[in-house]
């Protein structure tokens, strides 16, 4: 795909999967770092400190990217829960889902409202599934200069003789084993001691430091220590210069009594690994003493090929750097395929559309997250354009969040999540592309363009992917569908190939967890194999991007894109404890067109509002469109699908869009086919569904004020 991009002009690719996190460019002075991580299994044992430690573990990729110190600008945060409401019997040491989401929840606000980094973006996914092992994905994007010092910013050097610098917190038992705890299933022997204990103080002032030295050219590169703590940064960033010497004893702990090998592998929290040339120690101390960061000189680079490791002069480890990292062999793993057999529901005859909608609106998956976002810190920093709620009524939800990438210009970004876990009970494959379909048509909904649409037009975009499955390794006595959990995996990267290929849109990092499962009192509890696409995209001027919410009455209403029958999985089939069978599936080729056709209106501003629709389909895009200014409107269904599936339908690349009295012509005529009027937007409160001329639905307006999800 880079080189595609490049036959076009568009060489903003920078880094990809070979650094902590993805980088592409902004413009010739900067660039864009974006990386997405999971923090699972800590947050089933301790879901506030599991949740703290990923969001702030997570910072530290972009950071410590290249030399280093690029600027943090926003979070993410994407969440699947256990039922909230579960009145059940818990296994042996199983929290209650209730306890954890709250833990998450408290977690995520002090790692990023404490740190002065705003949360513009989210979603919260329910299922039972979820219920043993939580998903806890955190994001973070970033921007560095392009040159630091004169030097690449990207680029990581190191020679022989350079320093070794551990900078930040000290070493204790937290965090053990960690990277270890997080690929096998929980059970009741797992430690406690695996979860780490964050600090956002501490980690500001080793940011704000690690900003300031770059800048002064007193870093050669840095990495922060994730999972594996030291052995991990030391062991990656040793393979440039290709050896290094490590002195454990002069590691700074936090109490007395660790064992080397405890020092090496812990995990504990806000540290960084730096090189450092020996001519610029002095100045580096300096400045870390100033700003009250400890800095602790641990050794040194060589170029040997050998990691080797002393404590008091004793060498405890030493290996050939070539082994380290390439002598694991790899796995040959089983899958075999069978599509599930399913059929489409007879449900029972109903009339009480009012009902269904006011229903959906209250259904787990769909309903109000206002008072999750409400405790998140949106608006530090002052950049975010599009918030996730907006509207004079500050309940409107939207599809993607903007954030301005400084004040010097009007350049931005969209940031977007696409998950639809459901659909993979019916095929992984269409699964795994809906979700990155829902991520690209979010950002389209708020004004973005499709990538690589004309020479040169330097429009990035990043996306990271982060696959989530139970244990996928076939044993007929433990895991007798392991085949059919890894097809699941096959088929969804296949989806993955063909979607990225379609759009044009590259994939720049990511991370995967592979044992999601639960088990204790002879019970497994596995998640279901989710997909979470994180999808960012330059936007050329902020000041033209598009929020869902209903402008203003007389408002002509369209439906842009195609309704298929394409109910399974669905949050309505849901209510009636249903599957169903006709899972949504994406048609590229009339996706891309469509947002294309998108991308050209709003250059022509054509479009006063737009909604993506997903959870709940028609109706609940609708209504969650009335909600910002307290416009209602009347709509009349065409002829054609069954009322239900119009209402209902949850297929992919559709809109919900108005448009001005006197752009309509204009807009017709630009869309054609693809655009489908259905009404106008009303000056009373209420929302009117029509088909053949009879009412379907007439909600009450008191609807609004708890529903709408949390960012999609």
């Amino acid at each position: 795909m880079d080189r595609q991009l490049r036959a076009n002009g568009n060489d903003w690719l920078i880094k990809v999967f070979s650094d902590n996190a993805g980088a592409v460019r902004i413009n010739p002075e900067s660039l864009f770092v974006w990386k997405v991580e999971t923090h699972n299994s800590p947050s089933a044992i301790d879901p506030y400190g599991g949740a703290i430690t990923g969001i702030l573990g997570n910072n530290r990729d972009p950071l410590a990217t290249g030399i280093g110190g690029a600027r943090l600008l926003f979070n993410t945060n994407v969440l699947c829960f256990g039922n909230p409401e579960f009145n059940g019997t818990l296994l042996s040491n199983q929290l209650h889902p209730r306890r954890i989401f709250e833990g998450v929840r408290k977690g995520i606000e002090d790692g990023g409202n404490k740190s002065g980094v705003p949360t513009v973006n989210g979603a919260i996914v329910f299922d039972d599934r979820y219920a043993g092992k939580p998903l806890v994905y955190c994001g973070t994007g970033a921007v560095m200069p392009m040159q630091l010092a004169g030097l690449d910013s990207w680029e990581k050097k190191i020679d022989a003789q350079d320093r070794i610098i551990m900078a930040g917190g000290r070493v204790g038992k937290d965090g053990i084993h960690g990277a270890t705890f997080s690929s096998i299933e929980l059970d009741e022997t797992s430690p406690a001691t695996a979860v780490q204990i964050g600090s956002p103080i501490t980690q500001k002032l080793a940011m704000d430091f690690l900003v300031l030295a770059t800048r002064r050219g007193l870093i050669k590169c840095s990495t922060d220590n994730g999972a594996g703590g030291l052995s991990s940064s030391i062991g990656e960033l040793a393979t440039i210069s290709g050896g290094a010497v490590v002195e454990l004893e002069k590691v700074p702990l936090k109490y007395p009594g660790l064992r080397p090998w405890e020092i090496f592998v812990s995990e504990s929290q806000e540290r960084f690994s730096l090189a450092v040339e020996p001519a610029k120690m002095d100045e580096l101390l300096s400045l870390g003493r100033e700003m009250e960061v400890e800095l602790t000189d641990i050794g040194y680079f060589t170029a040997d090929g050998y990691l080797d490791v002393r404590f008091d002069g004793d060498s405890v480890a030493r290996l050939n750097m070539e082994f380290l990292h390439n002598g694991v062999p790899r796995k040959v793993l089983e899958a075999e395929w069978s599509k599930p057999q399913a059929a489409e529901p007879t449900l029972p005859a109903t009339s009480d559309y009012t009902d269904v909608l006011t229903r959906l609106l209250g259904s787990l998956n769909i309903c109000s997250r206002e008072s999750v976002i409400r405790q998140y810190d949106h608006e530090v920093k002052g950049r975010t354009i599009i918030k996730p709620l907006m509207g004079a009524t500050g309940q409107a939800p939207q599809d993607a969040a903007v954030v301005r990438f400084n004040f010097e210009s009007w350049e931005g970004v969209a940031v977007s999540n696409g998950i639809l876990p459901r659909f993979g009970d019916l095929d992984a494959y269409h699964m795994s592309a809906g979700a990155f379909d829902e991520a690209v048509r979010q950002i389209v909904a708020v004004g973005g363009k499709l990538p690589n649409l004309s020479y040169g037009d330097g429009n990035f975009w990043s996306v990271n992917d982060n696959f989530c499955v139970p244990d996928s390794v076939y044993d007929a006595t433990t895991n007798p569908d392991g085949k059919l959990k890894l097809a699941k995996l096959v088929r969804m990267c296949e989806a993955l190939r063909d979607a990225t290929a379609a759009y044009c849109i590259p994939l720049t990092s990511g991370k995967d967890s592979m044992k999601n499962d639960f088990k204790a009192d002879g019970v497994k509890i596995s998640v279901p194999p989710t997909v979470l696409y994180s999808m960012t995209a330059k936007i050329e001027d902020v000041r033209h991007t598009i929020t869902s919410d209903f402008k203003q009455a007389d408002d002509v209403i369209y439906l842009l894109g195609e309704t298929y029958d394409e109910l399974g999985g669905s949050e309505f089939y849901q209510l009636f404890g249903e599957l169903g069978a006709n899972v949504p599936e994406v048609r590229f080729d009339k996706a891309k067109e469509l947002y294309t056709l998108m991308g050209q209106a709003n250059d022509q501003h054509l479009i006063q509002s737009c909604h993506d629709l997903s959870d709940g389909g028609l109706a609940v895009a609708l209504a969650e469109a009335t909600f910002g200014h307290g416009y209602g409107a009347t709509v009349d269904l065409p002829e054609g699908l069954p009322v239900h599936v119009q209402l209902f339908s949850e297929s992919h690349s559709r809109f919900v869009a108005t448009v001005a009295p006197e752009d309509v012509v204009a807009f017709e005529q630009h869309f054609g086919t693809r655009a489908t009027r259905l009404g106008v937007v009303t000056l009373d409160s209420h929302l009117t569904v029509r088909h053949a001329g009879s009412p379907l639905l007439r909600p009450a307006r008191p609807c609004c004020a708890t529903s709408g999800p949390t960012a999609r």
